[in-house]
């Protein structure tokens, strides 16, 4: 789907490079011990494909939803793990909580899972679709073509109150990313290659809204002088003081639906959308990376794969621990 050729060719010419590459590093790697590759072969052996048809289709009809849905892993398995936590509805769950308000993609983890019950009832988890689909949108916004081990089980537990300790918020400072990552095994070269993720997707106005200070006019001025100013501007005019909670800003003002090595590029040009982001360039510990990835999209995809690979680890639940949903918004009771 990405209109850019030379993306889809190194996809293509690389794709088995990658996955062999990828494949060395995580049998080192105690991240993925409990899942396997393939895990579905007996059971359900269309799983990964109903899965991606289910991601390709609502993305042709909406070009937001890879974003959404790679967005929508992140914060299930940042708090209480890989587990589709995120997923349950009710009262005190994570998702009703003001944080998770803005997120998206529900109703394509929805659409795979009805078709996965009809054809394998009772076989693939919830959070094995998240994981799919994000790798799968990925995929289909121009990134890398990467395999990933499944066989996670759904968590039974979801609460609103573990979701702001747990999160990366757009405001952190580098130490506070680097802590929070560092709680889930993530190193500060993840912290880097996971960003990257900022390639796609949008943000509401109050996500970056503490870069502008409000005059006594109801106008908007710019504070980080770290942002560029016609940037800033641009940032402004699409969010204005009075501007609707609805409003929403592409994270890469460039290429806004492609996943490429666009954001690392907008970060040299201090074009990064959040502070959280800004940030990458100006600490000594993290600009090289930033560097590299910006003038090498090869290292980024390669990076990107063993990054994303740890975070769809990060505490799942395996064999007799939680369980398989019957629908993914609620616990089988």
């Amino acid at each position: 789907m990405s209109s850019n050729p030379g993306i889809g060719s190194f996809c293509k010419a690389n794709g088995y490079v990658l996955f062999v590459f990828v494949l060395f590093r995580l049998a080192a790697s105690p991240c993925c011990a409990s899942l396997s590759f393939n895990f579905y072969a007996a059971s359900c052996p269309s799983a990964e494909f109903m899965v991606a048809n289910t991601v390709r289709s609502a993305s042709s009809f909406d070009r937001t939803i890879p974003g959404k849905l790679l967005r929508l892993l992140f914060h299930d398995c940042f708090v209480e793990g890989c587990d589709a936590s995120v997923l349950l509805q009710g009262n005190g769950t994570e998702r009703s909580d003001p944080a998770n308000a803005s997120l998206g993609g529900f109703e394509v983890i929805d659409s795979a899972k009805r078709v996965l019950e009809i054809f394998c009832p009772g076989t693939v988890s919830c959070a094995d679709i998240i994981a799919l689909a994000a790798r799968d949108s990925v995929e289909i916004a121009g990134g890398p073509a990467i395999q990933i081990p499944t066989g996670r089980r759904d968590g039974r537990a979801s609460a609103a109150e573990n979701v702001r300790a747990n999160i990366v918020d757009t405001t952190f400072t580098m130490n506070e990313m680097i802590k929070a990552f560092s709680s889930k095994g993530l190193s500060m070269d993840d912290l880097v290659t996971l960003s990257g993720a900022h390639t796609i997707g949008s943000a509401h106005c109050n996500a970056f809204n503490d870069r502008f200070r409000e005059d006594p006019k109801g106008k908007l001025t710019l504070i980080d002088t770290s942002l560029d100013s016609s940037y800033a501007n641009e940032l402004m005019r699409k969010c204005p003081a009075n501007a609707s909670s609805s409003v929403t800003v592409n994270n890469d003002p460039e290429t806004s639906f492609v996943f490429d090595n666009q954001y690392y590029r907008n970060l040299l040009a201090h074009k990064g959308l959040f502070q959280s982001d800004s940030v990458l360039l100006h600490d000594e510990r993290t600009r090289k990376q930033v560097e590299n990835f910006a003038n090498d999209q090869e290292s980024f995809f390669s990076n990107w794969g063993l990054s994303f690979l740890k975070v769809t680890s990060i505490g799942v639940k395996t064999e007799d621990e939680g369980e398989i949903r019957q629908t993914c918004s609620m616990t089988n009771g």
